[in-house]
């Protein structure tokens, strides 16, 4: 390290540099970031304020939609100052803040879906003894497990990532500071901070996709014993919202992760990236409101209370 300089910046090279394509990226990541913000907040507040949404299913719900609002104000407004003032550079301390906001907010999703999974796999599978399995103080210890949890690995993360060295090049190939592309530009060994990160990815990701895996494995088994058409729809109607964010979430995050880590396949990464930091953070409040019941007459019982006050 004696004869090399240690970089303070690093340049983010995002989607490319031609001027119309970023306009029309800007323009696009703009509606999105605020169909979002919407999104999300509207549903944490309709779960606060509406009495018959207070329940641990909408209680979960109103965790996911709050994460998601950060999670993608943590990517969004950033790729949004580089698409209108073309300002790629960022600090080394701040991409490293950037990617502990991430990193934590992904392992706090993992496992808040599980959780969600675990409730929906109770009030199928386990009606009778719904109530005393999930009450709301159950509900509260595994909302805040799970925070707690994306927590405590990222921390472990960032720590040492924080013990490394970088200088030059400063180029990262992508719209936010991942882990990957972030520290194969560090000059220092980098073998321990990849090993400890692997451990941890493994011990704090695939335990909770494997529950919430069995825990739909164990609703469609419970689902097709239902011996008519009608009671088999309605049961799978209070899990289907939720299949499917955790579907998108997990099918992109594991195509990004298990992709071969090399140039050709660069472009492919950050496409599917943006499934995982921009689309599913926008998806969550559009899927709850097209295909969920609750939600939707609690928005209808909102909007009448609003025309009736004016």
């Amino acid at each position: 390290m004696e004869n090399q300089t240690v970089i303070q910046e690093f340049q983010l090279l995002g989607f490319g540099e031609q001027p119309e394509t970023q306009i029309v990226l800007f323009l696009l990541f703009l509606a999105i970031y605020m169909v979002t913000v919407v999104g999300n907040l509207s549903i944490v507040a309709l779960v606060i304020t509406d009495q018959h949404l207070h329940t641990p299913m909408y209680f979960f719900l109103g965790n996911l939609s709050c994460l998601e609002f950060f999670y993608s104000s943590t990517i969004l407004p950033r790729m949004l100052v580089t698409f209108f003032a073309g300002g790629k550079t960022i600090s080394v301390n701040e991409c490293i803040v950037q990617y502990y906001f991430f990193g934590f907010l992904l392992g706090a999703e993992c496992y808040l879906l599980t959780a969600m999974s675990y409730d929906r796999y109770l009030a199928i599978c386990r009606p009778l003894h719904y109530g005393s399995l999930m009450n709301f103080q159950i509900s509260i210890q595994l909302a805040a497990g799970s925070w707690f949890s994306g927590f405590l690995a990222n921390n472990i993360v960032i720590y040492f990532i924080s013990q490394l060295f970088f200088c030059g090049p400063n180029e990262i190939d992508h719209f936010f500071c991942d882990f990957t592309p972030m520290v194969k530009l560090a000059c220092s060994d980098t073998q321990m901070t990849e090993l400890v990160t692997s451990i941890l990815a493994a011990v704090f990701t695939l335990p909770p996709f494997l529950l919430t895996l069995l825990s739909y494995v164990c609703i469609v088994v419970t689902i097709l014993r239902i011996p008519s058409t009608t009671g088999r729809q309605k049961a799978f109607s209070t899990c289907s919202s939720h299949l499917t964010v955790v579907t998108i979430f997990y099918g992109t995050v594991m195509v990004v992760y298990m992709l071969p880590k090399n140039n050709t396949l660069s472009a492919l990464n950050k496409v599917f990236s943006v499934f995982y930091t921009v689309l599913t953070p926008l998806a969550n409040p559009l899927i709850y409101s097209l295909r969920n019941k609750e939600v939707k007459e609690a928005r209808m019982r909102v909007f009448n209370k609003c025309m009736a006050a004016a």
